[in-house]
């Protein structure tokens, strides 16, 4: 049984490795090492996601997916989340979440122990399912939330669109004009490659070569 982490964030200015040092620490805590880390910035509303398709596709039969929450693995429609339930039941992939506690058992002995293990297995895929299904409708309740203030902003003319991070814009521009790399930028910056790039064209900055 191999253990592997997924890290995903939403947007490519948010970091996804957050919550590696604190998931090493929870596996360690519970007798086992993380044998591969899968991180990504990507919706946890599509399936388009192919760092966790990797990680399936990696996956021994009766590994383990580690997450630090549901909403993490999944912001999935009902129909998607089933799909991706049967991806993982094809390899009875287990998942383990910080925030289900029935679920470190996975990390225990994986060989059935009996009418307890079995229900503490349908217990928490149960859970999983609320969880998941808690997780979409916190994502739809703010989609919907968005789109309302958007449209009250228009109706106002208060509307002006995505505002920019100008704090880390200035300290992207700071940087590329010490002459700092785009990977010593994105290191020191936490951003995305894409954002320096935009800054550097602002700047007038000679782009990377890809």
């Amino acid at each position: 049984m191999f253990v592997r982490a997924y890290l995903r964030a939403s947007t490519k200015e948010q970091d996804a490795q957050r919550a590696r040092a604190e998931l090493e620490q929870f596996a360690a805590e519970q007798g086992h090492k993380i044998a591969a880390v899968y991180v990504e910035n990507e919706s946890g509303a599509t399936l388009k996601r192919p760092r966790l398709m990797e990680l399936i596709n990696d996956a021994h039969e009766g590994d383990v997916i580690l997450v630090e929450q549901i909403d993490r693995l999944a912001r999935l429609n009902h129909e998607d989340w089933e799909y991706l339930k049967r991806l993982l039941a094809e390899k009875n992939l287990a998942v383990v979440s910080k925030e289900i506690p029935t679920s470190y058992m996975a990390l225990q002995s994986r060989e059935s122990t009996g009418f307890t293990d079995a229900i503490l297995r349908s217990v928490n895929a149960m859970l999983l399912d609320m969880l998941a299904a808690v997780a979409r409708k916190d994502y739809e309740d703010r989609r919907r939330r968005q789109s309302q203030g958007i449209a009250k902003a228009k109706s106002e003319g208060r509307y002006t669109g995505r505002s920019k991070d100008h704090d880390k814009r200035r300290i992207i521009a700071s940087l590329l004009r010490q002459g700092l790399s785009y990977t010593e930028v994105q290191n020191t910056a936490k951003c995305s490659r894409q954002l320096i790039a935009n800054v550097a064209k602002e700047l007038k900055c000679p782009t990377e070569a890809s």
